[in-house]
């Protein structure tokens, strides 16, 4: 016999109602596992697809979109008026000719540089001051545009009678000389604030500044050298006062940074101290003037009965012409350039040349009297160019001037001045001159861009001549006559082409 049991129904229903309950638990329970495991996969992809973003820091240039790429980069940063320049150097660099010295420059400030010279007269109205015959770098601005570019520099020398090769020369000389300047900016062991503004002269004479590319530190370690001296010595640009000789040294130094100083304003370039020292240099020239011939002579002497000597006095008129175009404040500066025109024109013989100290003197070259080119161009840059005594300076050289590298017909300090004179009277003048001294200057360079000594073993005829042993010296002169091609315009007067 068997027994069954039985549920009542009640007992099923509940059965069922909890049968029920259970699954649709389950079902919920496995929802909420997958949504579960859903996010947790969701999360976990989206840190894989999401990628980190590196911080990008950007720095903002000093300089607009105009600015000329190629040119030097300069830091901004700068303490305006320091002590001196050499307590104002926040940072060293190095030059670009291999050497173990590090050399301390002043940072720079420069805004936008720009090639825009403005209303045609930022520069005055040229060394000629308008009478036609004195064309010089003041001229109008665009002798500084065109001699800033290779292409508009070769023109010119197309224009003015150079030739490509004029150019190139130029080019060599100036690495010549960066390559031997030394560690403090300098250049030479003696007379060095000379040899280092003669320097800076040639480097100007091609446009060439604190930013500029390629010539940028040598340029700026030059300018702070000599800015350096004038701030120790309170605006006398010599490191031997002592010697007679020094106003030399200061002439030809203030004539460099007062050139500087003009394309610094330009060109918005702030070198410490550079301006208060130009002042100061320039002021020094002014009121050391001899009293009463308006000529200076050697150690500054202002009352000595010899009252000047032209050589110096024409280093000195270039300086005065170079700071009234800086635009700074010179107490009395007109008036003592004009007297120093005055006073070379006090030295006109009546041969027709120019005398160093005394009119009508003995020639000091065995019958030529190698200041005539010095004499004429401080007429030219007094505005004088077309009187009779510089007209007839003019016929002096062309009637007896020589040049012969390597003869005892290669004073190239009498040719200095003759380069410029004859280029500012222009003309058929210049034209004979230019043939007469271009291509001796070009086959006498040596290779590596200095020139070699002048005379062949002669004796020059003439009495400036240090430069025979003197490389840089002779390379600085030769140098700024090739650069006359566009350093001045030919003149505008009777006689030109």
């Amino acid at each position: 016999m068997s027994i069954h049991a039985e549920l009542s129904p009640e007992a099923q229903a509940r059965l069922e109602a909890q049968r029920r309950n259970s699954t649709i638990s389950s079902m919920v329970i496995a929802v909420l596992v997958v949504v579960l495991i859903g996010l947790i996969l969701g999360i976990f992809a989206i840190q894989v697809m999401v990628k980190e973003t590196p911080t990008i820091v950007t720095y903002e240039s000093s300089l607009t979109e105009e600015t000329n790429l190629e040119e030097r980069k300069v830091q901004t940063s700068l303490d305006r008026k320091p002590s001196s320049p050499s307590s104002s150097m926040a940072k060293v660099i190095t030059a670009n000719t291999a050497s173990p010295v590090a050399v301390p420059v002043p940072d720079v400030d420069v805004t936008t540089p720009s090639l825009d010279f403005g209303d045609g007269n930022d520069f005055g109205s040229g060394w000629g001051d308008g009478d036609g015959t004195g064309g010089g770098f003041g001229n109008i601005p665009a002798t500084m545009k065109k001699r800033c570019s290779k292409e508009d520099r070769l023109a010119r020398l197309q224009e003015t009678g150079g030739t490509p090769e004029c150019e190139d020369a130029v080019v060599k000389a100036l690495d010549w000389l960066k390559g031997t300047q030394s560690a403090d900016g300098s250049w030479t062991g003696a007379n060095k604030t000379a040899m280092t503004g003669l320097a800076l002269l040639a480097y100007l004479g091609h446009c060439e500044t604190p930013i500029s590319e390629k010539y940028g530190d040598t340029v700026l370690r030059a300018i702070t050298y000599i800015v350096d001296i004038g701030m120790k010595n309170d605006g006398k640009l010599s490191t031997d006062p002592a010697n007679k000789h020094w106003p030399y040294e200061h002439a030809i130094a203030t004539y460099a940074i007062a050139e500087a100083s003009t394309f610094c304003k330009q060109l918005n370039i702030n070198v410490p101290n550079l301006f208060e020292v130009t002042q100061k240099a320039g002021q020094f020239i002014i009121d050391n003037q001899h009293t009463k011939t308006g000529g200076w002579d050697y150690a500054y002497d202002t009352y000595g009965n010899r009252g000047g000597d032209l050589s110096v006095a024409a280093w000195h008129v270039q300086a005065l012409k170079a700071c009234y175009h800086t635009g700074l404040e010179f107490k009395g500066l007109n008036r003592s350039l004009d007297k120093g025109v005055d006073y070379a024109s006090s030295m006109a013989c009546t041969d027709g040349g120019f005398a160093y100290s005394k009119p009508n003197e003995n020639p000091h070259a065995e019958g030529y009297r190698t200041m005539t080119g010095g004499g004429v161009l401080c007429l030219q840059m007094g505005g004088k160019g077309s009187q009779a005594d510089a007209r007839k300076g003019i016929k002096y050289i062309m009637e007896n001037s020589k040049f012969d590298y390597n003869t005892e017909f290669s004073d190239l300090y009498g040719h200095y001045y003759e380069a410029q004179a004859m280029m500012n009277r222009g003309g058929k003048e210049w034209e004979w001159y230019n043939k007469m001294f271009r291509d001796q200057l070009l086959k006498n360079q040596n290779p590596d861009g200095s020139w070699k000594a002048p005379g062949g073993g002669n004796k020059i005829r003439g009495v400036a001549t240090s430069y025979v042993s003197n490389a840089h010296y002779r390379t600085c002169l030769n140098t700024l006559m090739l650069e006359v091609y566009y350093r001045f315009l030919p003149g505008t007067g009777a006689g030109t082409k």
